[in-house]
């Protein structure tokens, strides 16, 4: 039997793959196919359960309910030269860059010299109360992220917390 970490992992790993195909399946009401221009993209940013809350971000609900226990699944779209501050999220999370570079890194407070690059294709984790902080440069970024709720963001300095601006 798989772990819950290790079906996480797949599971993202098979709606990237899906995604990238062209098709995703099993989203809330059962099936669905949706080509990546095809998603319906929020016209306005607003924050959500398992978000940063940058208002920069686009967030769609591809799957789940991040506020609530069981898996989840969500797409960000993050414009270009954003920055989000370390913070951290309650609950196990696997992350794929489905397009544009993503700069992620781990720690207490925002270091652009811990960033690491990650092209489309990228995959990477954000564990349980672990503080990272990331950025875009002037492409942006569509990333994918699938975790088991109930989610919530925490910032490492609460001034930092967009929902709290």
């Amino acid at each position: 039997m798989l772990s819950m970490f290790s079906r996480t992992i797949l599971g993202a790993a098979a709606l990237w793959a899906v995604l990238a195909g062209g098709l995703m399946a099993a989203a809330q009401s059962g099936e669905l196919r949706l080509p990546p221009g095809d998603v319906n993209w929020p016209a306005a940013a607003t924050a959500g359960v398992g978000t940063s809350g940058v208002s920069a971000v686009q967030t769609v609900v591809v799957k789940g309910d991040p506020s609530g226990p069981g898996l989840y699944t969500l797409l960000l779209r993050v414009g270009p030269n954003v920055t989000i501050q370390a913070h951290s999220h309650r609950d196990d999370r696997v992350a794929s860059v489905l397009s544009g570079t993503w700069y992620f890194g781990y720690g207490s407070r925002f270091d652009e010299r811990a960033l690491q690059e990650l092209p489309a294709g990228s995959i990477y984790t954000e564990p349980p109360g672990a503080n990272h902080f990331a950025m875009t440069k002037g492409e942006g970024a569509v990333i994918q992220i699938t975790g088991v709720g109930p989610s919530g963001t925490t910032y490492v300095d609460p001034a930092n917390d967009p929902n709290r601006q």
